[in-house]
């Protein structure tokens, strides 16, 4: 059965690029989306399956309350606001099988592995996301136990390529709940953040443990494929202009992972990932399906009562920015979804006709520092599942850079935005 529903879900991002190429309509992708994450719901786990039932009840009895007030959302509207995300994450998981080598060589040890692996997390993690981290720690704990030093670089420089990638799902978000954001508008504060988190936690361990800290042996092969992928998406996105950045990625990473993907046969590698690795995105697709149902319901209770609900009052200025982000890092520390934070976060800041690319950062930065921090985050749950860390551990380790990156990320904002 897990094979088939691969197909499925390569069906779904199959339908939508119909759509978004203007060849069919919006239902069958939708339905067909749908009928995936339905089929994937007993393989959930249960703060998944908490999270998502808790989203859409609420979304649910929020369009009824809108709906009792004659305003009413379609149905396009309710269910496929995040058609393009589930798309583009199913696209960027074929980059997957770009994974570099299994490397065999020694483990570097000393001040410069900690600069190398911390730059390594975050370049390769920009494209094949979170099996960056599984392949990195994994080697590491080959030796011994991951240590709190390689904790703190392995979830934060990862997380921080949230700031710039257009292949994390971060950025797609961003671009779907602020409209009008342009992604390389966000380029250069996001990449400048992006920097500040390496240097700043390469300081921090190398002043602790810069002579036995053991990093993960990076060749310069292994950046070809970043560097190869984050060109190509500037150079595309500048010579179509009008074209959706998330729609391209969709087309190109496909494409260049398989061109990548070590095999003989592409066309054999690609059913194998199809069948067995591609409905891996499942969870995905509930959360972020019912995090979709529950921004509707938002926006229907914010047109059905404009003036109880609205912050008319308040002005989207770089105290807002601030105090905003402090609540979605703090949500995200309590086991809040990114998504969700920023699905409500929207509808409420959208009527303060806030600048698309500011907004766009504030998620963006919400997405980098709290995952990066959080021992609930999904990194923070592969830590402790996986390279058996304790909540606390995560917490002590990480709750002052949230504290810091929220406050020079405050002042990036206030000064290049």
């Amino acid at each position: 059965m897990q094979q088939y529903k691969g197909w499925l879900f390569l069906a779904s991002l199959l339908l939508y690029l119909l759509y978004a190429f203007g060849v069919i309509g919006i239902g069958l992708a939708t339905a067909v989306t749908w009928a995936a994450a339905l089929l994937y719901l007993p393989q959930l786990s249960k703060a998944i399956r908490i999270q998502a039932g808790c989203l859409l009840s609420i979304g649910i009895v929020l369009l009824l309350i809108a709906a009792k007030q004659n305003t009413l959302l379609s149905a396009s509207d309710i269910l496929s606001i995040n058609l393009p995300l589930l798309a583009m994450f199913s696209a960027v998981s074929f980059l997957a099988l770009a994974n570099p080598e299994n490397q065999q060589d020694p483990l570097p040890i000393g001040k410069r592995s900690i600069a190398s692996t911390a730059l390594g997390m975050n370049l390769l993690g920009a494209v094949i996301n979170l099996s960056i981290v599984f392949i990195v720690g994994d080697r590491l704990a080959k030796q011994q136990a991951l240590t709190n030093a390689q904790q703190k670089v392995l979830m934060r420089c990862f997380c921080a390529a949230a700031w710039w990638s257009p292949f994390f799902i971060a950025t797609a978000v961003s671009i779907t709940y602020a409209p009008g954001m342009q992604w390389l508008d966000v380029l250069l504060p996001g990449a400048l953040m992006a920097l500040i988190a390496l240097a700043f936690t390469t300081a921090e361990v190398s002043l602790r443990e810069k002579d036995s800290f053991a990093g993960y042996p990076l060749r310069r092969e292994s950046l070809t494929i970043p560097f190869v992928l984050a060109t190509s998406v500037i150079a595309l996105h500048f010579a179509f202009p009008d074209f959706s950045i998330i729609l391209m990625i969709t087309c190109l990473a496909p494409i260049a992972a398989l061109s990548f993907a070590k095999g003989n046969s592409k066309v054999l590698i690609a059913r194998n990932f199809v069948s067995h690795r591609l409905s891996n995105v499942g969870s995905q697709y509930v959360l972020f399906l019912a995090a979709g149902v529950f921004s509707a319901g938002i926006k229907a209770l914010l047109l059905a009562y404009p003036e109880t609900l609205s912050l008319h009052n308040v002005s989207f200025n770089h105290q807002t920015f601030a105090i905003v982000l402090a609540m979605m890092i703090v949500a995200c520390m309590f086991g809040i979804h990114p998504v969700i934070s920023i699905s409500l976060a929207s509808p409420l800041l959208l009527p303060l006709n806030p600048e698309p690319s500011q907004l766009g950062f504030l998620f963006l930065s919400s997405w980098a520092i709290s995952t990066g921090s959080s021992p609930l985050s999904g990194v923070g749950l592969t830590m402790i599942g996986r390279y058996q860390f304790t909540t606390s551990q995560i917490l002590k380790n990480n709750w002052y850079y949230a504290l810091i990156m929220w406050l020079i990320c405050s002042g990036v904002n206030a000064l290049l935005m």
